[in-house]
């Protein structure tokens, strides 16, 4: 057996009086590799961070810690990343997946500083969700966040986990913190059937996930009168008065806004996106019927392009054209794909469902949230937490949890860390994990959701993975890749 040692620093990285409780210590962790890239760990060596029942490393982070993981090994020189990334650890099934990642995919593979920050339920509630923000304004600092599922509770949730509040998204914290675009991007797989089969290339679709319905004021009409709606301006000047409806009996009433500077950073994350792929993009609205709020959209998105991109995208043989939304709609079930497609804050909301289904799955699907001047990146899986695998894992029994949305957002976050460093051998290894990844899938070992989608309901115990068996798949094939030359040039 070959031994590789991982040493982990754990050393305070806030400055705020919170954090003044956090772990300054060291540990070591010794894991075993067997030469032979197919012989890994038995699950049975590792449980709830003891090793042979010889080493626990299972603390409590009450804010948040600064890893940096080493080895070393005969068989491959770990890749060096200058400058740290952030870490936001999430809830239940995730969690656990997560945990797996990071030792068998990540750490025995890159000499990576980490920024940890824990978002489970718990951590959040014992900080009054401080470290969401801390986590946010972090991942501002160091451009690159990488974030696991988290629980956004609910009344249920509030009483399973005793919660001094009911906390809000901390994706939506996170989102606003960081003035960004999230995108979704479907992971393709040739054995994996697809819904729509004329999609042969993947279908970015960027969501403006700010204002309109989701921040709108609605109300209950209960007999005849007048809407109106009034504009007081600051500094005395004479309020607008736009009279809306005359009620001739109970009803239902909306008002919503937006703002040019949010969609300003949505027009220039759209475009970055659309830049660093050398795709096209597209802008979805209903300016017919809206024409002066959808109108909004469409001219500043004209005049960002105009201004800051036009010449860029025409260099690159890609283009920025708007379309109605029913138009667009049609184009994307009968086109083959391979653009990035801007909605607004609603049409995102559904229509990246709907290409998550039509490409295969929801677990096939990668989540990045963009900041408007490209630089800033938080990745992370589309799904959620994965609560009815946890209750099996909690009873003991087996899951079989599909982890791929979880290892892209490695992936697709290093691979911002690797362009902004301009690191070769990052980008490489982390096209290798994905492309392990992928081959994984396609040479028939999977989870049973995929297997459900290959052969069917009924699919029977030998046609799929457990949860750990399936990364266990992904690193041996990972070990073989990282053997061959470099993918990127």
């Amino acid at each position: 057996m070959l031994k590789q040692a991982l040493r982990v620093r754990l050393g305070a990285s806030s400055s705020s009086p919170a954090s003044s409780t956090m772990l300054s210590s060291s540990s070591s962790i010794l894991a075993l590799r067997s030469n032979n890239p197919t012989s890994r760990l038995p699950s049975r060596f590792f449980s709830n961070g003891v090793l042979n029942n010889q080493l626990v490393f299972s603390p409590r982070f009450p804010r948040a810690i600064s890893l940096r993981c080493f080895a070393s090994s005969s068989g491959f020189d770990k890749v060096q990343v200058l400058n740290p990334i952030v870490e936001m650890d999430g809830d239940e099934m995730t969690r656990i997946i997560w945990s797996l990642i990071k030792d068998k995919l990540i750490f025995p593979y890159l000499n990576l500083d980490v920024k940890y920050f824990d978002l489970g339920i718990l951590n959040r509630d014992a900080t009054d969700d401080k470290v969401t923000v801390e986590s946010a304004e972090a991942a501002l600092k160091y451009n690159v966040a990488i974030k696991c599922a988290t629980i956004t509770p609910d009344e249920t949730r509030v009483k399973e986990f005793g919660l001094k509040s009911m906390w809000r998204s901390p994706n939506g914290t996170i989102r606003n913190i960081l003035n960004g675009t999230v995108f979704r991007e479907p992971i393709l797989c040739r054995n994996i059937p697809r819904i729509v089969p004329g999609w042969k290339k993947p279908i970015c679709i960027g969501r403006h996930a700010f204002g309109d319905q989701y921040r709108a004021t609605d109300t209950v009409i209960t007999g005849p009168g007048k809407l109106k709606m009034v504009f007081v301006p600051e500094g005395g000047d004479k309020p607008v008065e736009l009279d809306v409806y005359n009620f001739k009996g109970p009803g239902v009433a909306l008002a919503m806004y937006n703002v040019d500077e949010s969609i300003h950073a949505f027009a220039q994350s759209s475009m970055s996106l659309a830049f660093s792929k050398k795709w096209p993009l597209y802008l979805s609205t209903k300016n017919t019927i809206l024409k002066k709020y959808d109108g909004r959209f469409k001219d500043i998105f004209q005049e960002v392009y105009e201004q800051n991109w036009k010449d860029k995208f025409e260099e690159n043989s890609i283009w920025y054209e708007h379309r109605l939304i029913d138009d667009m709609v049609a184009y994307a079930v009968k086109s083959e794909g391979g653009y990035v497609w801007a909605c607004k804050n609603y049409d995102g909301d559904v229509q990246s469902d709907l290409l998550a289904q039509g490409f295969g799955s929801l677990g096939l699907m990668t989540s990045v949230l963009l900041s408007s001047d490209g630089k800033t990146l938080e990745a992370e899986a589309a799904h959620g937490t994965v609560t009815r695998h946890f209750r099996l894992h909690q009873k003991g029994q087996e899951t079989s949890t599909n982890s791929i949305a979880s290892i892209f957002a490695w992936t697709r976050g290093l691979e911002h860390r690797a362009k902004l460093d301009k690191n070769e051998m990052l980008l490489d290894f982390v096209q290798k994990l994905e492309a392990a990844c992928i081959e994984t899938v396609e040479a028939g070992k999977m989870t049973k959701d995929l297997a459900i989608l290959t052969h069917g309901p009924k699919v029977t115990r030998e046609f799929y993975l457990n949860t750990e068996e399936f990364i266990d798949a992904v690193a041996v094939n990972l070990d073989l890749k990282l053997q061959e030359p470099a993918l990127c040039k």
